[in-house]
């Protein structure tokens, strides 16, 4: 196959750069992928794990609410039930609500009072420490095997996780599933199972991985593809019947239907109530009725979650003053859904282009406020709460994402300190506010082909450090605008070059309100993503767009 030299050039804008680089990268069969044992405590956390199935213990997996863990704990369940009666296994996602994140003394006290030998987290647990030293003291021995940053006191027992500070592993950002899936490959290297064993499971590692937004390069990438190309064979039943309940097409599954679909119908669960069904899905160790049972429960509960987070962003939307934005939006509501909190201040963030925090109440007579903040590129949310930190009983986070726990009566003192940073942060950096389209190829509308739109397809996988190419097409004009949606806020309309009249068609969901169509005649320039929509068997060409700039200067 001829690659097109725009493929060539983005491969060096991504650091691609040698011929063999490119043929890894590219290929549907890759190959970059690295000695489990390299990872720290491997040796010794898979003996253990062998040790105690040799002596017919009972093992508990603990997992977490979100799609990592769920896909993390499906797959360890998955895996050890090869070597283990299925009797000997049970599992523990603990409640977002009642517990929390993470190994919690009640769930490790249960846990050991029933009966249980063995206890392996996944996706959690390296600073668990206290909560660890008790599950000891209980009697019970722990593994843990984890992706997060080391923030605290390690855990004392074999912790297996790329970022521990003795780590030698070539590659940090495995997600959860992706340091299970490193555990079954040391387990089934030291008990002789089929390689087939970990090859059906590589589904889970790619919702898994895409489902905790990790960059899609390197050993993540391998892992991906593999992954997809298992779930699209639909051989686990019960994720393709959840599959087949959200109308997607097992067989045509792509990284954007993982990351805006799957992901978000196995988020419901753990959002909304209890996420211990969507293991149960995952795992298939239930009957058909059950399976469909599960499958309408989470598509009930998505739907739910989706109506919750139109109203609050509805409600919280309603409170913002749109004309005089403030540096920071920070919103105390009381009767935001904490489970989908995150989801809305996501949204508000990329409607109103600022760091966006909702705090909700929490704890006995609602003394506490829990807040979960996300935030614009360039401005580092986790650096700049950390300098309230003196005020909070929880907090953690990274650049772009953060969440907390303080006491209702610091709120104002809170809300005091984070004015104040933000207006050193925008004195620094007048720009901070200005909305980022990093734009990877600048072309004509006549460059713009389905022969393109597909190539473009070999750089899939597309996500976290492997974005869909941006691509702006400048000294153009607007034509043939037709608005869709209940509240016309999606729209069509043909992008036309001015010299030489060609044309593409152009989509924009969820922003119509935004642009002024009025100058459609002016030129302008559009920014977005190339696609090639199949309808009845016919390619159509489509230019799915972000931002579109009029130029009120230059009418023609």
């Amino acid at each position: 196959m001829n690659i097109n030299p725009i493929i060539i050039d983005l491969l060096h804008m991504r650091g691609i750069d040698t011929a063999e680089e490119m043929v890894e990268f590219l290929t549907d069969k890759p190959k970059k992928t690295y000695d489990p044992f390299l990872l720290p405590n491997m040796e010794a956390g898979v003996d253990l794990i062998l040790s105690e199935i040799k002596k017919n213990s009972k093992i508990c997996i603990y997992g977490d609410y979100d799609a990592d863990g769920i896909t993390s704990t499906t797959l360890m369940l998955s895996v050890l039930s090869r070597l283990t009666s299925k009797d000997n296994l049970d599992y523990y996602i603990p409640s977002r609500f009642e517990e929390g994140y993470g190994l919690n003394r009640d769930a490790v006290k249960t846990i050991a009072d029933r009966g249980f030998n063995l206890l392996v987290t996944v996706d959690c647990g390296s600073v668990s420490y206290e909560e660890v030293e008790y599950a000891k003291s209980l009697g019970m021995n722990v593994v843990v095997t984890d992706h997060h940053n080391i923030t605290d006191v390690m855990a004392d027992c074999p912790l297996i996780n790329p970022k521990h500070p003795e780590s030698i592993y070539p590659f940090k950002e495995l997600s959860g599933c992706g340091v299970a899936f490193k555990v079954a490959q040391a387990l089934q290297q030291k008990s002789d199972l089929p390689k087939a064993v970990l090859t059906e499971v590589l589904d889970l590692v790619a919702i898994g991985t895409i489902g905790d937004i990790m960059p899609l390069v390197d050993e993540n990438r391998t892992m991906t593809k593999f992954g997809m190309k298992v779930l699209n064979l639909g051989g686990r039943d019960g994720l393709r019947r959840l599959i087949e309940g959200t109308s997607l097409k097992v067989g045509e599954i792509t990284s954007e239907n993982i990351s805006f679909v799957i992901v978000p119908h196995l988020n419901a669960s753990g959002r909304i109530e209890d996420a211990s069904q969507a293991v149960e899905l995952l795992y298939g160790n239930c009957s058909n009725e059950r399976k469909n049972h599960i499958v309408e429960d989470i598509l009930k509960k998505n739907q739910q979650r989706r109506n919750l987070q139109a109203q609050t962003f509805k409600d919280c939307a309603a409170n913002i003053d749109k004309d005089n934005l403030s540096n920071l939006i920070l919103i105390n509501s009381g009767e935001a859904h904490e489970g989908i909190a995150g989801i809305v201040a996501g949204k508000i963030k990329e409607t109103f282009y600022r760091p966006t925090i909702i705090v909700t109440p929490s704890g006995e007579d609602d003394c506490f406020l829990k807040g979960t903040g996300r935030s614009v590129e360039g401005l580092n949310l986790y650096e700049l709460l950390k300098t309230q930190e003196h005020l909070f009983e929880k907090f953690g986070g990274h650049a772009g994402a953060c969440g907390f726990l303080l006491k209702k009566d610091n709120f104002e003192a809170l809300k005091e300190g984070l004015e104040l940073q933000m207006e050193n942060i925008c004195r620094d950096n007048p720009e901070v506010f200005h909305r980022k389209y990093h734009v990877d190829l600048e072309l004509e509308v006549e460059d713009l082909t389905i022969e393109l739109a597909e190539q473009l397809k070999l750089l899939a996988p597309f996500g976290n450090k492997n974005p869909k190419p941006v691509i702006m097409c400048d000294c153009v004009y607007i034509s043939d605008v037709k608005y869709m949606g209940s509240d016309s806020q999606h729209v069509r309309f043909s992008i036309n070059s001015f010299d030489n009249g060609a044309k593409v068609q152009g989509v924009m969901f969820n922003k119509a309100q935004n642009v002024d169509f009025e100058q459609a005649s002016f030129e302008a320039g559009v920014i977005g993503t190339l696609d090639v929509q199949v309808w009845q068997g016919v390619k159509r060409l489509q230019f799915q767009t972000e931002e579109i700039q009029f130029d009120e200067k230059v009418g023609r």
